[in-house]
């Protein structure tokens, strides 16, 4: 299942450091703007204590974690909109994302340039996601053009369309994200095909100071997170500089320098998680002495789906689902003694899949 997350954010603020981090891809970073011209894609594993507890338990030959992919794109400028800076490539770039990253300076640092002269992060925010809204005007205001005369003619398709297109522009209009705007399932199909880079969900990555990073916050930070609670946003903070050097070291190497710290996970972890939530993901698993896998998933997807993502077979000859919870699997010690128990189940085509059940799908084609 490939979706991504497109990191933005204004020049020099981190964002390629951070993906750096991420990916340990090398994507160029140097204290000048638009150092990043073409989008970096990364793919990373999914954190997932669980993944590892069930390797222990059945021994496997083989262990594939899930993964997410991330795109960093250029730093965005103030009337990028309107052709400023790099311009419309950026919003080409992010329009093909599924969920947007935003990275945030909350340091203050004299040896590093602000675009604007000033770490200031509130107006940081609201410049890139201002061009976000002007990008969503022109393109509400494009089709608006089209469907207006087919509604004025009574068009049923185009009536509805035009009510659902005029109610997000006065949200647009008013400063605020298409996301915002409350809408029923027919208008959210209505309004997916028009690829607005506002309806897609946001997280903010608070990037501050090794100094700061064990304090967890300053006053750009609390700025941040009181931004953000007005729209439901989460706040991660980083110190993108430490996640970077985390992502060099092994695993011994980087549980004792997180110990040294103080810090008990790595903001990276805790951002792969939170930007993988964030689009309403979830992970099942494969059990086997062959292989032990984790799987991608839409939370709501029913079983027969599921099947299809290991592969279309699967979907097109699905008999059932032979499922057990992941903690009950734990908990009994073994697959053997979980049946005995009762606690594996055999679940059918309208079965809604749940977080951590480790399944086996029986099928016939």
């Amino acid at each position: 299942m490939a979706l991504t997350t497109g990191i933005v954010g204004l020049p020099n603020v981190g964002k390629s450091t951070l993906f750096n981090a991420i990916t340990q891809a090398g994507a160029e970073s140097a204290n000048y703007p638009f150092c990043t011209i073409d989008p970096n894609v990364g793919i990373v594993e999914v954190p997932d204590h669980r993944l590892q507890k069930l390797t222990e338990l059945v021994q496997p030959k083989k262990v594939v974690p899930t993964t997410f992919e991330f795109t960093d794109i250029a730093g965005i400028v103030k009337g990028a909109s309107k052709g400023e800076g790099l311009g419309n490539k950026f919003l080409s770039h992010i329009r093909q994302t599924d969920a947007i990253l935003q990275v945030v300076r909350c340091f203050d640092d004299e040896n590093i340039t602000h675009v604007h002269g000033k770490v200031n992060p509130i107006d940081d925010i609201e410049v890139i996601n201002l061009e976000l809204i002007f990008a969503d005007l022109e393109s509400i205001d494009k089709r608006i053009a089209r469907v207006e005369k087919l509604a004025k003619s009574k068009d049923k398709e185009a009536v509805a369309e035009f009510a659902v297109l005029s109610k997000v522009k006065e949200a647009l209009m008013q400063e605020l994200p298409a996301r915002s705007v409350d809408l029923t399932a027919e208008e959210k199909k209505i309004v997916h095909a028009m690829h607005l880079l506002t309806m897609k969900p946001i997280l903010y990555v608070a990037n501050v100071s090794e100094d700061e990073l064990l304090e967890g916050t300053n006053e750009h930070v609390e700025a941040v997170k009181e931004y953000a609670a007005r729209e439901n946003a989460e706040v991660i903070v980083i110190c993108a500089k430490v996640e970077e050097e985390i992502a060099e070291l092994d695993g011994d190497e980087k549980m004792a320098f997180l110990g040294e710290l103080g810090i008990e996970e790595a903001g990276l972890d805790k951002l792969i998680r939170a930007s993988y939530s964030l689009l309403g993901l979830a992970t099942y698993f494969t059990a086997g002495v062959q292989e032990v896998r984790a799987w991608t998933f839409r939370k709501g997807m029913k079983a027969p789906a599921c099947a299809g993502i290991i592969h279309t077979d699967f979907e097109r000859g699905f008999i059932r689902a032979e499922v057990v919870a992941y903690d009950d699997l734990m908990a009994a010690g073994n697959m053997a003694a979980a049946k005995e128990k009762g606690k594996v189940r055999l679940e059918g085509k309208e079965y809604e899949m749940k977080d951590g059940d480790v399944v086996h799908f029986r099928f016939n084609v």
